[in-house]
């Protein structure tokens, strides 16, 4: 089912689209080789695995299952991510100690590739201590020495000077000395040492230091600034946690929301995860399909992300299930207009950590969480019996005794704003091969002409004559149905064509063809079969 399917979605891909798709651990290996069929090797971006839950079942057969995966291929190769927005923990790293024009934060002040850079291996002096300073092995200064020279400027003065350092150049370069670039020479004081620390000692108490600066206050060694302005948006990873994209219970707790309280999809998906796939795959204006609509989360996730930027984005959602209209497009119109739904808070009212010590008074820990649940019941909306849950922390994992509280509050939701259409499937055109001899008239006349020219049906033509369908690019096509008896092309009909509808040349569709080849090349008209079974008439 998967392939026909896949295939189908390639050609509806644009060029420069990507599509995600949600696997689990059971079918991702056989995906990943229909997607390298029908896409391409090349093409595959990443095999993303989500952390679909925030807590390890203790309950779980073999290795509990934590992540699903979310299979990306693009239609071309070297496609692209969007870079993802920075977070305040990540920003948080970033200081201005020194009153500087933006937050930075220390980095290295030099990079691989000594031997092949040997220009940019040389020593610096330092104002304060006088040390000649050089990179570590096997490195270089990050900048060309006209830029440090700039630099260091700012610490003092500075001058450039041969120090016949080839030995130790070449032990940084990690080559011979007779193999080391000559006549590269040194950024070294300009001054006395003791005027060049004054200068030093007032550019650091003052600030702002300049981007070469010397750590553990000036008897260090060289580190770079690297400011927040100019470091750019966060790229992707093929790891995305839960706090990152949500995660399952996330997703109910969402859709009960919209829904009164009701549950109204088994298996939904957290916004914040379709979000993400948006915020790095998608831009202003781009058209979003998801033929798996389920509960209709893209929609969701589309008019969120629109909502906060703007950006028009469009979507198709397509669903076979009997759920389509209740589900699936009700949570479209309620994200539009908005709801009044219920948050849900979560309270942990009991935390016993499972230590060697805890284990053996264990009849006492579990006694304590029942007086805890007992006592909270009524208080809370939903109130959770004590159960073992391991809370996952990176790659550690604590067991614990926990009574969890859900406390449920009315809220009003506003709309995103937007609109959509909902359309249903009517009555197939064709039925293995051959009209759909239930539909009325006029739709077969559209997909006659719409196939035959590439336009739009306008109708009207039919009273011209009752089989004319119009005429385009100097031809006139007719259309010789009739549901219950077989049509023929001879040449009474072709006499009963009137001269409003003469052109340079005919499309005649029927069932039957009884004039020769010759006098159809005459009259400049091609002949087509109507693709029905005519045994039956």
């Amino acid at each position: 089912m998967m392939y026909p399917r896949l295939r189908l979605l390639h050609r509806l891909l644009a060029p420069t689209g990507a599509i995600f798709i949600s696997i689990d651990d059971n079918e991702v290996a056989a995906l990943r080789l229909i997607c390298d069929e029908i896409f391409g090797a090349r093409c595959f971006i990443a095999d993303i695995s989500w952390q679909r839950t925030y807590a390890t079942r203790n309950d779980s057969k073999g290795i509990p299952a934590e992540v699903e995966h979310l299979l990306a291929f693009s239609k071309e190769p070297d496609w692209k991510p969007n870079t993802l927005s920075r977070t305040a923990s990540m920003d948080s790293k970033y200081k201005n100690p020194d009153n500087d024009v933006s937050a930075w934060r220390t980095d290295n002040a030099t990079a691989p590739g000594a031997a092949t850079h040997q220009g940019m291996v040389y020593a610096i002096q330092s104002p304060f201590t006088g040390e000649l300073v050089y990179p570590a092995q096997g490195r270089c200064w990050t900048f060309e020495q006209p830029e440090v020279m700039r630099i260091m400027a700012g610490w003092t003065d500075y001058e450039l000077k041969d120090l016949n350092d080839a030995v130790e150049r070449a032990r940084v370069c990690g080559i011979s000395p007779d193999k080391v670039k000559p006549g590269v020479p040194a950024l070294v004081l300009a001054k006395p040492l003791a005027e060049a620390r004054q200068d030093a000692q007032t550019v650091y108490e003052k600030g702002p230091w300049p981007r070469f600066f010397f750590t553990r206050n000036g008897q260090g060694g060289i580190a770079r600034k690297t400011y927040l302005d100019a470091v750019g948006g966060l790229l992707p990873t093929n790891l995305w946690t839960h706090q990152e994209a949500g995660h399952t219970d996330e997703a109910k707790k969402e859709i009960r929301a919209i829904f009164n309280g009701r549950v109204a999809f088994d298996t939904p998906k957290p916004s914040r995860l379709v979000e993400r796939v948006l915020a790095i795959a998608s831009k202003p204006g781009d058209l979003i399909l998801d033929s798996f609509a389920g509960s209709g989360t893209t929609g969701q996730a589309v008019l969120n992300v629109n909502a906060r930027d703007g950006g028009g984005r469009r979507f198709i959602l397509v669903e076979l299930g009997d759920y389509a209209e209740t589900v699936t497009a009700e949570r479209v119109r309620r994200t539009i207009r908005g709801y009044k739904g219920t948050r849900s808070q979560e309270h942990v009212l009991f935390d016993q950590k499972l230590t060697v010590a805890t284990v053996k008074r264990g009849a006492d820990v579990f006694a304590e969480a029942m007086k805890v649940y007992e006592e909270a019941l009524g208080t809370y909306t939903k109130v959770s019996r004590p159960k073992v849950t391991t809370t996952v922390t990176g790659k550690t994992g604590v067991p614990s005794v926990r009574v969890v509280a859900i406390q449920e509050h009315e809220q009003d939701v506003s709309g995103t704003g937007g609109s959509f259409s909902y359309y249903e499937l009517g009555e197939p055109l064709l039925r293995e091969g051959d009209l759909n001899p239930i539909l009325p008239l006029e739709r077969l006349r559209e997909y006659i002409w719409f196939t035959s020219t590439g336009q739009p049906y306008q109708g009207g033509a039919e009273k011209v004559h009752p089989d004319f369908l119009g005429t385009h690019a100097g031809v006139s096509y007719f259309f010789a149905y009739d549901a219950s008896e077989t049509t023929v092309l001879d040449r009474s009909y072709l006499a009963s064509i009137p001269t409003t509808c003469r052109a340079e040349a005919y499309v005649v569709f029927a069932d039957v063809c009884v004039l020769p080849e010759g006098q159809l090349a005459t009259h400049g008209v091609t002949f087509k079969k109507i693709p029905r079974d005519i045994a039956r008439l």
